[in-house]
């Protein structure tokens, strides 16, 4: 059995080796809502390198990245290992032109 401990190690591990990551449904090439839609073509737009993991594929990871972050809602984006927000927020540094900032500062 897997334990919470044990999927917040790899959720760390995960957001170290990923300078840009997103937990959303579905993937990059096909987001399962049309929220995780929306910040992957603003990830897009702003011409970031990101992975993406399907929280539909895993029920463990899907509760243990809410209780992780401390966010109640999908998707997450997480950039240089930093909690960044969901649809709303990323959205919104999009629209500022700081999601613009935080992709480009390489």
């Amino acid at each position: 059995m897997t334990t919470s401990s044990d999927i917040f190690t790899d959720i760390k591990k995960d957001i170290a080796a990923n300078r840009i990551i997103l937990y959303m449904k579905g993937s990059k090439m096909m987001p399962m809502c049309g929220f995780s839609a929306r910040v992957v073509e603003a990830l897009r737009e702003c011409g970031a390198d990101f992975e993406t993991r399907n929280i539909l594929e895993d029920e463990n990871l899907r509760a243990a990245i809410k209780e992780f972050s401390d966010w109640p809602t999908l998707p997450q984006l997480y950039i240089d290992q930093e909690f960044i927000g969901g649809c709303d927020i990323v959205l919104e540094l999009f629209e500022s032109g700081e999601l613009q900032r935080l992709v480009d500062n390489e």
